[in-house]
């Protein structure tokens, strides 16, 4: 997801991608702790993907 598309997202929206982001990184650090996965920098970039959208989401409930 681009900064631009993220920007474009409501709260509401904001909230349901952050849960399931944590849901899909819960997810990967099973599959990785049970056998090592493919490509274990999808981890990594689930948890910047939630931080981005953590961010955008302290500054829209910061403007109001």
């Amino acid at each position: 997801m681009t900064s631009k598309e993220i920007k474009d997202l409501s709260q509401d929206q904001l909230k349901e991608q952050i849960a399931q982001e944590r849901e899909r990184l819960l997810r990967l650090k099973f599959a990785h702790a049970i056998s090592p996965i493919e490509n274990p920098l999808r981890i990594r970039t689930s948890r910047k993907e939630i931080a981005r959208l953590l961010t955008e989401l302290s500054a829209k409930s910061n403007q109001q």
